[in-house]
């Protein structure tokens, strides 16, 4: 089990909380990533993600940058972390925390299940409001010796994993979800097109079911893992791995972090 820490942003400092408070809380944005000796990728995208998601319901910028300028200097600059930072709403009050998370073991592979229900989904573009949902999906998966579920459209698509995007390779070209299928704008992912596009590497939109997916490799983004070779698809397409790409991927993410002090982090 990692250790947490809960911090609440209060009067211009973030303060340690048991968490209690009364009645209903609303998460309403949330964003995480990994910071690794205090390095890590991209922050500024999970910045301007987290400012969107919260300014939208009415936090204020000047607000949500001292909150974060407060979270970047509470971060530890050794060991691995997962820091998580929440825009919450209890009735008329808006609240900001940073849960400072210490990272679970990643991993190089994953395995999947479809979701066979509904798409629990209330807000598919915004990363919070469904987080619990989804996790619970993700257990749902576990039940059946997964490791994370793929929600399929109503049209049977694939859209993301519970707590992943996906990517996908046909020959030399890398291939995501059709931008029409809702879902959340993944970090990781937007960091593995920007290397893909300055490679020269083609990038396809596309529309695909899980049997359309049969034979080729298939890639599980997120913060946490960074890129996972989906090894089994349970219940599902038979998939292929092109012996030394995924490291050759991971070894280029790396190069990529940043000390989340760095303005270009």
């Amino acid at each position: 089990m990692s250790a947490t820490t809960t911090l609440l942003w209060h009067g211009g400092a973030l303060e340690p909380v048991v968490d209690c408070t009364p009645g209903p809380v609303e998460l309403v944005a949330a964003d995480s990533w990994l910071t690794d000796d205090g390095l890590t990728l991209a922050l500024d995208l999970h910045r301007a993600r987290f400012f969107d998601a919260a300014g939208a319901e009415g936090f204020e910028e000047a607000e949500l940058a001292a909150f974060w300028a407060a979270v970047i200097a509470a971060l530890p600059r050794t060991g691995a972390w997962f820091p998580r930072v929440e825009a919450r709403r209890l009735n008329d009050r808006r609240e900001l925390r940073l849960l400072r998370r210490e990272a679970l073991e990643r991993r190089r592979s994953v395995t999947v299940a479809t979701h066979l229900g509904r798409d629990p989904r209330t807000v598919p573009l915004v990363k919070g409001p469904d987080l619990e949902a989804m996790l619970r999906l993700r257990t749902e998966a576990q039940s059946r010796h997964a490791d994370e579920a793929v929600l399929l459209s109503a049209e049977g698509f694939v859209v993301e994993g519970s707590t992943t995007c996906f990517a996908w390779w046909r020959g030399d070209a890398l291939a995501i979800p059709d931008p029409e299928l809702p879902r959340i704008d993944s970090v990781t992912l937007r960091s593995v097109l920007a290397l893909a596009t300055a490679l020269g590497i083609d990038v396809l939109h596309e529309e695909v079911t899980p049997d359309e997916l049969d034979g080729l490799e298939l890639w599980a983004l997120n913060s946490l893992h960074g890129i996972r070779i989906v090894t089994e698809w349970i219940d599902g397409p038979s998939l292929a791995e092109d012996p030394g790409r995924l490291q050759r991927w991971r070894d280029r993410l790396d190069v990529l972090r940043r000390p989340i002090g760095d303005r270009r982090a």
